[in-house]
């Protein structure tokens, strides 16, 4: 069975991406298999550079076909911030609860009209000379509370008007039909069948 590694150490995204391939004749693995390669830094200044770089880094070290992605929440009221600052956005070494509080905090007394919002995802993959991507996004409102025990990082406050719930009220294969990350990768299952995958 062909192995594709996909380069994270965040066991709910590999949790996610497996779901997604489970009827792929594929195996897809993660940095916990590689004890070696710790942390990425992610120096780009888009989604797409820094998914490149983690791509990139794991296929030369692995020799494995491999993808990446770069995920975060962009709100219109703090232009576009988090971004790619969304995984430390509260400091280098910061936990999702702490980086989710302070989001809240910089949008204290911001109405609902205000609070508007998106995931975007991109993931690369690397086989070889051969680097593609793809991308996807969902529009969405920040609540000021969290709702919700599922998902992880802003989840739970991440308000998909048009279901009436946050991502974190969501189960995964809800999630997986339509975030920003499931649409990324319906586009990633068609990349990987034109690659021979299945």
């Amino acid at each position: 069975m062909k192995q594709i590694v996909f380069a994270t150490h965040n066991l709910y995204k590999l949790d996610e991406v497996q779901s997604f391939f489970k009827d792929f004749p594929i195996e897809i693995i993660g940095l916990a298999e590689f004890q070696e390669i710790k942390e990425i830094k992610e120096t780009g200044q888009t989604f797409l550079e820094n998914s490149l770089i983690k791509a990139r880094f794991v296929f030369q070290y692995t020799d494995l076909p491999t993808i990446a992605d770069d995920t975060g929440l962009e709100v219109d009221y703090l232009d576009g911030a988090p971004g790619v600052l969304s995984s430390r956005y509260a400091g280098k070494n910061s936990t999702d609860k702490e980086n989710l509080e302070k989001l809240l905090f910089d949008l204290t007394d911001i109405p609902k009209k205000k609070r508007s919002a998106q995931f975007r995802t991109v993931i690369s993959y690397v086989s070889g000379a051969r680097e593609q991507w793809v991308e996807g996004t969902v529009k969405g409102i920040i609540l000021t509370a969290p709702k919700g025990k599922n998902g992880f990082g802003y989840d739970p406050v991440f308000w998909l008007e048009n279901r009436k719930k946050t991502f974190a009220e969501l189960t995964l294969k809800e999630k997986n039909s339509f975030s920003h990350r499931g649409l990324a990768l319906q586009k990633l299952r068609k990349l990987l069948a034109n690659d021979g995958c299945v």
